[in-house]
């Protein structure tokens, strides 16, 4: 296991799962640092390069293979189907940053550069973390509806990928400013609030950087609600500088609500985005915490 003395890492079997579709695109290359890597630490280890939709085969490798860690390459996409197939197993799971955001790879503080990402494979410890179950889909980083999951839809169908795209599609939203009303049920309180998003955050920021859940606790067997309250588009700007700055939370218009459980009404149909996979559109949501139901390595 990771952190053990390199005598003992000759027994590791590490199941490498990648997304050639992933933003860096560098399929070869990682293949060949994953070799020189076994072959200098010793560990045996076998791959699966996903082609659509694998869940079935990676669970049935799992049960061939019966892996110590393993080892997922893509962007966020890929670290939620694995998060998935791996909850309540004990299997760590290792990231390898490959998309265009990664964020639940920056929440972890694991490292871009690929070489340094497998280093914690061998070197990094372990740490047991929460998930959230949305609507009986599993989320490891962030979800939402409303404006941000609309923004995300858009950012999918575009060719382009980086934070100027996403600002662009961001903008873009802002001239059709949809608002809702959302019935919210949590922990035994019921409330009403008028919103424009609400975040399902089990971490606390975007791939951008940009933090909208300041109270965001990966262990704490809690998720945090952050309501986005409608405001004048004049206030976007300050209201983006306060993610950035990670203050959004002295924002007149933000509202966050810690709680292990709730249930979210719309007055209609919006938007649900689920680690950056948008699901379509919903008019409710169920979100329910699953404490410290993954092992990942860290540094």
């Amino acid at each position: 296991m990771p952190g053990q003395k390199k005598s003992a890492v000759k027994s590791l079997r590490i199941l490498f799962v990648i997304n050639p579709k992933s933003g860096h695109g560098g399929e070869k290359n990682l293949k060949n640092l994953i070799s020189d890597r076994s072959k200098s630490e010793g560990f045996d280890y076998q791959l699966i390069v996903m082609s659509g939709d694998d869940t079935e085969r990676i669970s049935e490798k799992l049960k061939q293979y019966k892996p110590d860690i393993v080892a997922a390459a893509g962007g966020d996409g890929t670290i939620n189907l694995m998060a998935g197939i791996l909850a309540n197993t004990g299997i760590p799971l290792a990231i390898i940053p490959q998309g265009s955001a990664n964020g639940m790879a920056k929440e972890l503080h694991i490292p871009a550069k690929t070489e340094n990402a497998l280093e914690i494979l061998i070197n990094g410890k372990t740490q047991e973390i929460d998930l959230i179950r949305i609507n009986e889909k599993i989320c490891i980083h962030l979800a939402d509806v409303g404006l941000n999951a609309r923004v995300v839809k858009r950012f999918e169908n575009d060719a382009k990928r980086g934070l100027l795209t996403y600002a662009k599609h961001l903008f873009g939203e802002m001239f059709l400013l949809k608002k809702y009303v959302f019935n919210i049920t949590y922990d035994g309180n019921t409330i009403r609030r008028k919103g424009v998003s609400i975040t399902f955050a089990n971490a606390s920021q975007y791939g951008t950087g940009a933090v909208i859940n300041p109270k965001g606790i990966l262990d704490d067997g809690k998720f945090e609600l952050v309501i986005i309250k409608p405001f004048p588009r004049i206030k976007l700007l300050s209201i983006t500088w306060k993610m950035f700055m990670n203050k959004l939370h002295t924002s007149d218009y933000v509202e966050i609500i810690s709680c292990d459980k709730a249930h979210v009404m719309s007055s209609r149909k919006t938007t649900l985005q689920v680690d950056g996979e948008v699901l379509g559109k919903v008019k409710e949501i169920s979100i329910e915490s699953m404490h410290k139901a993954l092992t990942v390595i860290v540094p």
